[in-house]
């Protein structure tokens, strides 16, 4: 078995690196958290029409690439690394997985194609203010209505929630969880964007009030597509944490390597040395385990779901304490507004909280192989 990347995968990494780099540098990052809408429309269409980003993973015969989750999961470290402040992960991860897996043919000829090309920002919303990533956190009620259905209640943390043009909801109906599909635009739906910590990563409160949606899939069978598709997530968060880990690394050795203090560069001090050993140490295991959930998610393997708590586990905390060494080795500047170490230091906080930080998936971890 090797787990090495092809040339063409690698070729893909240097292409996505480079448009990033030019597309997405700090100036711009910073320009783009700033806003409500959270991204620039015109990098979004350009990564659809000219790069074919958000229909990588998706099947030639809905309008993508066709490529699998080991190319979506290298777009993502790109990402991460670059801190893309875009609808990406909402739309290619949550929403298109979501339609991928539901096995609803109607839904997927129907949304797919547009999320494909880039003309369509979706996102998935489960989450209610109880803020519980399991089953059990899902109470919000559909009601029947003719042909159709009417939703009502509160998601909560919703990626994207706000810009969406299609919300994929989780809701409760007599037979359990199900899930359905809501225009952004629909009658009875309010929506908020929340202040949060890391600005890069825009999320909303939705409320619903009678809002008409559509089932997608079968009803009753939500909850069994929607843990596929959080491991799918999780495995996917931990690609983009190992991107973001191996950035702020390099942030901290080559800083290391430029301040001099007592006459001497920093990095040839015990101390530093061992925090850059240390931190090395946890960026290429991050890398192995997030590698492999990439390869299990490609696969679709039974040892998905243990491989993605794992690697979800593992990556939120290697990335977590990346940032906060960086910022240490940093010193004082590292501590300011002005410098970037605190951009990837928030990040790395949110994303170790989202979908359910690393003692939840341990937890989950040992449940799932039968601790």
């Amino acid at each position: 078995m090797n787990f090495a990347f092809t040339d063409e995968q690698e070729e893909l990494r240097k292409t996505v690196r480079q448009f990033l780099e030019a597309k997405s540098p700090e100036t711009a990052v910073r320009e783009q958290m700033e806003t409500e809408r959270g991204f620039d429309a015109a990098v979004w269409s350009q990564m659809g029409e000219q790069m074919g980003l958000q229909g990588l993973a998706i099947p030639e015969e809905f309008g993508g690439s066709g490529y699998t989750f080991i190319e979506l999961g290298i777009v993502l470290e790109e990402m991460g690394r670059a801190l893309l402040c875009a609808p990406f992960f909402s739309t290619s991860v949550l929403a298109a997985n979501t339609l991928l897996h539901s096995g609803d043919e109607a839904a997927k000829q129907a949304h797919l194609p547009s999320i494909a090309a880039g003309s369509t920002i979706a996102t998935l919303a489960f989450t209610e203010p109880s803020g519980k990533w399991d089953e059990s956190g899902i109470t919000m009620e559909a009601t029947a209505d003719g042909d159709g259905w009417k939703l009502t209640g509160t998601k909560m943390y919703v990626l994207d929630g706000h810009t969406a043009d299609l919300i994929l909801v989780a809701a409760r109906t007599a037979a359990g969880v199900s899930l359905f599909a809501v225009d952004g635009g629909a009658a009875g739906l309010t929506r908020t964007p929340l202040s949060t910590m890391d600005q890069t990563r825009k999320q909303a409160k939705l409320e619903f009030a009678d809002t008409s949606a559509t089932l997608v899939g079968t009803e009753g069978q939500g909850w069994t597509v929607l843990s596929t598709v959080l491991d799918l997530a999780a495995v996917a968060l931990a690609a983009e944490q190992v991107g973001g880990a191996q950035k702020v690394l390099e942030m901290a050795v080559e800083y290391a390597k430029v301040r001099v203090q007592f006459g001497r560069p920093i990095g040839s001090f015990q101390a530093i040395k061992h925090k850059c050993a240390d931190m090395l140490l946890e960026v290429e295991s991050a890398k192995s385990a997030a590698y492999y959930g990439m390869w299990c998610a490609s696969e679709m393997n039974d040892e998905l779901a243990s491989v993605a708590s794992l690697a979800k586990a593992y990556c939120s905390e290697a990335y977590f304490h990346a940032t906060a060494e960086n910022i240490q080795i940093h010193g004082g500047i590292g501590f300011t507004w002005e410098h970037p170490a605190h951009l990837y230091f928030k990040r790395a906080k949110s994303s170790e909280l989202l979908f359910g930080d690393p003692t939840y998936h341990r937890e989950l971890l040992a449940q799932r192989i039968g601790i």
